[in-house]
């Protein structure tokens, strides 16, 4: 055979291949419009059958077993009680028992009680002891007038040892010029069971006009 001829029988061979291939798209394509593989898939899809199926009975479940039964505890233990017998006078040993006659120890006898302090407050009698003091005159001016209460401190000889003001007249001038001057009198000194003693003491002066 010629290979001229053996290429024209190889090329008609694809040609009607080619032929065959472009008829099946066709075929395709038309069915998928037309809705024939619709129908095919109905005719060829098998009918449903149904079947009842009976309940399948299980068994019972098996009883549990009963709990293992134990032996009781044993029983509490009870000391026995204790009996106390008395032995008889006769059966008991004879003791011999010492009495002695020592007499009880002496008691100091209390001490008598401290006798109560006594406190004299010293005497402050400025009227009788010294002079009044003399009426500032500026204060005399301004018409002044008020109490003023100092407190001295009196010394064992009855001397003024300090002294303050506790309560002012209103005015300052009016006390310092009472404290200065009441400060040198001399006053009776406060004891204490008789002896005398360092202690504090009040005194109001009054400044008026007449």
């Amino acid at each position: 055979m010629d290979f001229s001829d053996n290429q024209k029988e190889g090329a008609s061979r694809r040609m009607i291949g080619l032929i065959v291939v472009a008829l099946l798209h066709v075929a395709i394509v038309y069915a998928l419009v037309t809705g024939l593989t619709r129908k095919v898939v109905d005719v060829i899809k098998p009918p449903v059958e149904t079947r009842i199926i009976d309940e399948v009975k299980l068994p019972p479940p098996e009883k549990a077993p009963p709990p293992p039964k134990f032996a009781p505890p044993p029983p509490a233990f009870i000391p026995p009680a204790e009996v106390n017998i008395q032995v008889p006078l006769s059966a008991q040993q004879n003791t011999i028992t010492a009495v002695t006659t020592t007499p009880p120890p002496v008691q100091p006898a209390p001490r008598p009680a401290p006798a109560a302090v006594v406190r004299v407050a010293p005497v402050i009698d400025a009227a009788r002891s010294c002079q009044p003091p003399e009426y500032p005159a500026v204060s005399r001016r301004n018409e002044e007038t008020g109490a003023v209460t100092l407190r001295f401190l009196i010394g064992v000889d009855g001397k003024v040892v300090e002294s303050n003001i506790e309560t002012s007249s209103g005015f300052p001038r009016l006390d310092e010029a009472a404290r200065r001057a009441l400060g040198h009198c001399q006053f009776k000194a406060g004891t204490v069971d008789g002896k005398p003693e360092q202690s504090w003491a009040p005194l109001q002066y009054v400044w008026k006009l007449e």
